[in-house]
């Protein structure tokens, strides 16, 4: 899961944050002003200070927030001046925007807020449609508005250029006023809160915000995304009652509590319609006592009611907002929070502290249990020193008439134990040095007024108020020290037990409220320091030892007002920036304080043993090993073994798919011997027994012949194959089917030990190795040979053994160095740590280390077709050639929201069925494209010619597994590509570049062997979105846009990370580029047609090359190697059992003086979808051919039949 945040709001207006990979809570310090109120999201936090306005805190990150200005210009042609500004009345404005309708000249853009900067002046784009235009930028056309062309014409009268300039946000990671309207003002707002990013992904980074004012009303905040933060206006909406608190959640779910203690859901929320259309009322929980607080989720709505009970509303979804009924949970809260997950978070009625509900999942929303998360904040006392004796170690040294006890011991008494244990804060210990100056005499008797303990009131806000004045006065100073930090008003301490503060080497700032600074303060408990002297007997001095447990003291200038182990108190929390699962490892509840404190009793402990004694004591236990080694190994060497090998067998019954017809599953006994030769070395053997015809036959394989173990998912059976040389030829493995998911994974780990035993393969990846993904998203690694370049005779790719490594990917990249990075169907970027195994590999099959929890999140969809008759127009009844009216992609296989399930039973429903608008082609308001008939080229509007159509419905599903990846947050990423390595070059910092998921190209820092992950993101400009990126030798970027051309980026160095400027590289004729591949020397590219393209005279005086040279068709992808080899996964390779979808090929003949190769070398496949070949930077081999005279010498590999250049299939 990626790093998030979750914010909360303490009672003197502080603002805090919590990242789930944290232990402690961070404080906003850039503001100068106390907050009542937080409302967070991913990628942003809205906030209410004490002034009752709104603050916006945008959260840094490396992909900068611009937003992009545009005007055209528009000229007509008149045959004195040519083109000019002099235009005809009828015509648009000589400076609009796209219409032509609104008059946009340059002066007339205007920064919206302080929080904005200009990052240039305005320049014409020279841009059109990805093509480079004219000098200038000119579009023509026959007349306004008409269709523009860049090329002018004989009949062009009118012209056009689009300006443009770009202005970035730059209130990162600060607190932002809202500015307000320059109309009619909203009264002052007491509420707030965000979410309804999920509701439409367009524009990016969408969020609806709303507000609820002093008096009840409640506003909806207008324009609000990705390159608008702040939004534009706010709208008040139409409400049945006065509101006092509103809760968003993540989709279409809001609710509000009127003051009459009813709630209010609000209906009509959808894509096009984010504010909704109206209201309904439910009933409180409890019919006799009003809801006051609501919070909601994706589908859960939490509530509470006066009497602070808590509440769970059953029933509720996208298409039942308002639920079915009310449960009564367990807890009394005065404020509760619901997360990304439906994770819920609230804070006590008794004791202000912060509670996470435990047990939140999919099928048991409601949760289980209430776990405390007691957590220091930076500036703690608890946490800078987390020890009992730990105020020294801050420079704070206590003087005057109460001592301290002295360092020297290491062993506390009774009484100091059972007084921290009573009054549960630090004990203070200091040297006898620092109470030179203090008098031994400490006063007899007790103080004559003792002060109440009082938490002041530090903010305007009446909820805040409430939380810290309705403390029950009556506790005695031990039972609040417990629970809230015991505080003091100033002028009532006396004299008499008046501290004086020596702080050494601490510098007291005045509060982060901006005001002055505020006297020294503190609470005393004279009478529990009496009963305890006065049952030690003991007089205080330097020299005794005696317990401070009881003295807390605090200092309002200091950034932190309360006692080292005591909770601070929190007003509010929000967590709609803050995602947590039930397989998230979160360090929130095992926070100790005794840490320094165990350290330094072992240390103290180990002080007794001198190193000269260890060296003593070590080198008589290595004697002792070395005489009974002698003794019981080397006296005995002379005899023979009495077993030369040790062999074992592991049966089970299996389901086995029969080779010939008619193919069906039968039950097989399946058995594998393993066997162990008397120098270590392994083998085995598998063996399949099957009755044909009341025949007992086997089938066997060798485990030194088995080339790779693949999990197969099937809906029903729980399959894997094996891949043998000859069965990779064929394209026919062996496939066989547990009876149960753990049997046949412990069969896979079984089989995968076994192969890699006898190929003495026990360690991670090497960092020459080739990476390849399937179409499933499981990833395989293989150990290149030094022949598998060589001429004429290179390894066969049918020989490669692959070994599975756990993790789940859509795509990886490596290079020579060791840097290998992955993208998940979620878009999130993995770091490659340095393990093997994971997922189902346990125990030998898995490192010990380096092996981390990882998620993916993948979309699985449905189409519903429909066909329109004159009768009843568009109906799911089709003709009877038709499709399937609820169908897959192709229309071949039925595919229902009932009958379609995740891809396997690792996979776990996390959404309902919806609408997908975000279909190639566009869609209509439903969803829904048009065509003449299925199939066809769709549209998202609908022609009188069109009699078919249909949409798509997407659901969401996840994966937890386990590998040796750690998450690189927080860019989601659509492709990466690292700078291939020669074997003998030495990079300190390898260049990486990528693309977001939204089409940005970005280009990492910091990158290195010891720091594969970097450092931070450098957002490189670009004009029009991005879709594939490649790194070659000599820091050769090339790169593809969304609408298939190609880019060369210039002046890419160490000095110039990111370049300088994109040069436009024509794509081949009628042809868009989808993916390339950038070598030492080569540059390769695959269109969208599936052929593979060859740059001809890329030199380094020319680096763009001159023209594309078609080598193949049939090719999904490509990977170019740091030695300029050619791998691809081929479409379609014909087996001997039909056409193999997804192949790796390998282009044979490749080299220097013939970098285009000759034929092609058919290896692993169907099923495959991604290899990377580029850390491979292993020379091969060179061969010396015999003469003709010379004795004809043995071919090291049989010859095998290859394609000759052309397709990959060879047709």
């Amino acid at each position: 899961m990626p790093v998030s945040l979750l914010w909360a709001v303490d009672v003197y207006g502080r603002v805090y944050s919590l990242s789930t990979a944290g232990q402690q809570w961070e404080q906003c310090r850039d503001t100068q002003m106390e907050f009542k109120r937080a409302a967070a999201a991913q990628q942003c936090c809205w906030g209410i200070a004490c002034d009752n306005s709104i603050y916006l805190n945008v959260h840094a990150s490396d992909l900068p927030v611009r937003y992009q200005e545009e005007t055209y210009e528009n000229q007509r042609w008149n045959p004195v001046d040519g083109f000019s500004e002099r235009l005809l009345p009828s015509d648009r404005w000589q400076w609009s925007d796209i219409t032509g309708l609104q008059h946009q000249p340059l002066d007339s853009f205007q920064l919206s807020s302080s929080s904005w900067e200009w990052e240039g002046d305005w320049y014409a784009d020279e841009n059109f449609e990805g093509e480079p235009t004219e000098k200038g930028g000119w579009t023509y056309a026959i007349d306004f508005p008409a269709t523009y062309t860049k090329d002018k014409k004989w009949n062009s009268c009118v012209r056009r250029r689009r300006w443009l300039r770009y202005r970035r946000y730059k209130a990162m990671d600060t607190w932002a006023k809202i500015p307000s309207q320059q109309t009619t003002l909203p009264d002052p707002f007491s509420d707030i809160s965000c979410g309804g990013w999920e509701i439409n992904e367009e524009p990016r980074g969408r969020l609806s915000l709303w507000a609820v004012s002093l008096q009840g009303k409640v506003w909806f905040r207008e324009g609000i995304y990705h390159h608008n933060p702040e939004g534009s206006v706010w709208e008040e909406m139409l409400l049945p009652g006065e509101v006092v608190q509103i809760s968003c959640g993540p989709g279409d779910l809001v609710w509000g509590v009127l003051w009459e203690g009813q709630l209010i859901v609000r209906e009509g929320i959808n894509r096009d319609c984010p504010k909704g259309t109206s209201w309904a009322v439910v009933e409180s929980p409890s019919p006799d006592v009003g809801a006051i607080h609501v919070a909601v989720g994706i589908n859960v709505v939490w509530a509470l009611t006066k009497d602070n009970k808590v509440w769970f509303r059953r029933g509720v979804n996208s298409h039942n907002p308002h639920g079915s009924g009310w449960i009564s949970m367990v807890g009394e809260m005065i404020m509760i929070t619901v997360g990304l997950n439906d994770q819920v978070w609230a804070i006590s009625y008794e004791d202000r502290a912060l509670y996470f509900r435990q047990g939140v999942t999919s099928s048991e929303l409601s949760g289980k249990t209430w776990k405390a998360i007691s957590l220091p904040r930076d500036g703690d006392r608890s946490h800078s020193s987390a020890s009992a004796n730990s105020l020294q170690s801050a420079g704070c040294y206590f003087c005057g008439e109460v001592r301290a006890q002295s360092v020297a011991s290491d062993v506390e008494s009774d009484v100091e134990k059972r007084s921290a244990d009573e009054a549960g804060c630090l004990v203070a210990s200091t040297s006898p040095e620092s109470f030179a100056d203090a008098p031994t005499d400490h006063p007899s008797g007790p103080p004559t007024d003792t002060p109440e303990p009082r938490i002041p009131k530090v903010t305007s806000d009446s909820f805040i108020s409430e939380l810290v004045s309705d403390r029950e006065p009556a506790k005695s100073s031990r039972d609040v020290a417990s629970v809230a930090p015991a505080v003091l008003e100033e002028e009532t301490v006396p004299a008499e037990v008046e501290l004086k503060i020596h702080c050494a080497g601490t510098a007291l700032s005045p509060s982060q409220s901006g005001g002055p600074l505020d006297p020294q303060w503190s609470n005393v408990d004279l009478e529990e320091a009496q009963s305890q002297q006065a049952q030690t007997g003991a007089v205080m001095d330097s020299s005794d030892t005696c317990s401070l447990s009881s003295v807390a003291t605090y200092t309002l200038a200091m950034e932190d007002p309360y006692a080292g182990d005591e909770h601070p108190l929190w007003a509010w929390v929000s967590g709609g920036g803050c995602s947590v699962d039930s397989h998230s490892q979160l360090n929130w509840f095992n926070c100790s304080v005794n840490t320094s404190s165990l350290v330094q009793s072992f240390q103290s402990t180990s002080l007794s043993v001198s190193p000269a004694q260890t060296a003593a004591w070590r080198r008589q236990i290595f004697e002792q090993l070395s005489e009974r080694t002698k003794r019981e190994m080397d006296n005995f060497r002379h005899y023979e073994q009495a077993i030369e090998q040790s062999v074992w067998v592991k049966k089970g019954t299996m389901q086995w798919w029969r080779d010939w017809k008619p193919h069906k599953w039968i039950d097989v006994h399946f058995a594998l011997e393993q066997f162990s030769g008397p120098e270590g070395n392994k083998d085995g053997i598998l063996f399949i027994y099957y009755n044909y015809y009341e025949e007992k036959k086997y089938l066997h394989a060798f485990i030194n012949e088995v080339t790779i173990l693949v999990p197969v998912l099937n809906d029903s059976k729980h399959t894997f194959a094996i891949y043998t040389p000859e069965r990779t030829k064929q394209r026919w493995p062996i496939r066989l089917a547990a009876a149960t998911e753990l049997e046949m994974h412990d069969w896979l780990a079984l089989l995968s030990v076994s192969c890699c035993d006898s190929r003495n393969i026990q360690c991670p990846p090497s960092k020459q190795a080739i990476w390849s993904l399937t179409c499933k998203g499981d990833i395989f690694v293989s150990e290149p040979s030094p022949a598998l370049e060589a001429m004429p005779y290179p390894t066969a790719c049918d020989q490669m053994f692959w070994r599975q490594v756990g993790g789940h990917l859509r795509t990886v990249e490596c290079n020579s160095v060791g840097v290998v990075w992955g993208i998940g169907y979620d878009h999130t970027a993995w770091t490659y740590t340095g393990g093997y195994g994971g997922g189902f590999f346990q125990g030998l099959a898995s490192s010990t280390d380096n092996i981390y929890t990882q998620t993916d999140v993948k979309n699985m969809y449905i189409y519903e077709n429909q066909r329109w008759n004159p009768v009843t127009g568009y109906t799911n009844r089709g003709l009877p050639t038709d499709r399937y009216m609820w169908s897959d992609a192709s229309g071949l296989h039925e595919c229902t929201k009932t009958n379609m399930r995740p891809p396997s039973p690792q996979w776990t429903w996390v959404s309902d069925w919806a609408v997908d608008y975000s279909v190639s082609g566009g869609t209509d308001r439903e969803g829904w494209q048009y065509a003449g008939d299925f199939p066809a080229s769709y549209h998202g509007y609908k022609t009188m010619k069109d009699f078919v159509r249909r949409r798509r419905w997407s659901r969401k599903c996840k994966l937890t597994t386990t590998g040796p990846w750690q998450e690189v947050p927080p860019i989601p990423l659509s492709e990466v590509t690292i700078l291939p390595c020669a074997a003998q070059s030495s990079v300190d910092v390898v260049p990486l570049w990528a693309i977001s998921n939204k089409g940005d190209v970005l280009c990492r820092l910091g990158v290195t062997a010891l720091t594969p992950a970097g450092s931070s993101w450098l957002h490189v400009g670009t004009d029009q979105p991005f879709k594939s990126i490649s790194i070659g030798a000599a820091s050769q970027v090339w790169a593809i846009a969304k609408d298939g051309s190609a880019f060369y980026r210039g002046s890419v160095s160490t000095e110039s990370p990111a370049g300088d400027c994109w040069y436009h590289i024509p794509s081949p004729a009628k042809q868009k580029l989808k993916q390339l591949s950038v070598g030492r020397t080569s540059v390769y590219s695959v269109d969208e047609n599936g052929n593979l393209w060859y740059r001809q005279a890329v030199t380094p005086g020319y680096p763009q090359g001159s023209s594309w040279e078609h080598i193949s068709n049939n090719v999904r992808k490509v990977s170019v190697g740091p030695l300029d080899q050619v791998w691809i996964i081929a479409d379609k390779v014909q087996g001997s059992h039909g056409l193999s979808c997804g192949t790796v090929c390998h282009r044979l003949g490749v080299q220097p003086m013939e970098p285009k190769g000759q034929s092609w070398d058919y290896g692993i496949g169907g099923g495959w979808d991604h290899i990377t070949v580029r850390g491979n930077s292993m020379e091969p081999p060179r061969v010396h051919l015999p003469s003709l005279t010379d004795p004809a010498p043995r071919s090291p590999l049989a010859v095998r039949s290859t394609e000759v250049n052309g397709n990959a299939v060879g047709c």
